[in-house]
């Protein structure tokens, strides 16, 4: 998965409902996205046609309606991103990464104890 699966704050919306179900029409994932949104429909379905064409989402167009699926995994898709983050921020450092959490206070104690039995986990 390269930079061509990118996708906007507005793309992630409809793909997050894709993974929660699949596959669905444009009229289900325009009905799902009414609770999140205030998009109108045309707007969703520019969305939808964006990911198509950027191979994160297909389309069977056998059905009496078209389908939408992802191509691409929720797991995946969250690896790549952030790899990418890492690399981009943190110089491809997730020790620092975890530093700075640490050091700015953003984990709980409980969080902490977590972290420190996955660290056990892998040794």
């Amino acid at each position: 998965m390269g930079k061509e699966h990118k996708i906007s704050e507005a793309e992630w919306y409809v793909i997050k409902t894709l993974w929660m179900q699949s596959p669905l029409g444009a009229s289900d994932i325009i009905e799902a996205l009414r609770k999140e949104t205030d998009w109108n429909p045309k707007t969703i379905h520019t969305l939808i046609s964006r990911l198509v064409a950027k191979g994160v989402v297909g389309v069977n167009k056998d059905a009496p309606c078209n389908l939408y699926f992802p191509l691409v995994s929720e797991e995946e898709y969250k690896a790549v991103q952030t790899d990418s983050f890492i690399k981009k921020v943190y110089n491809g450092s997730i020790k620092s990464l975890v530093a700075n959490f640490i050091k700015e206070e953003k984990l709980t104690k409980e969080e902490l104890a977590e972290l420190k039995q996955l660290l056990n986990d892998r040794e």
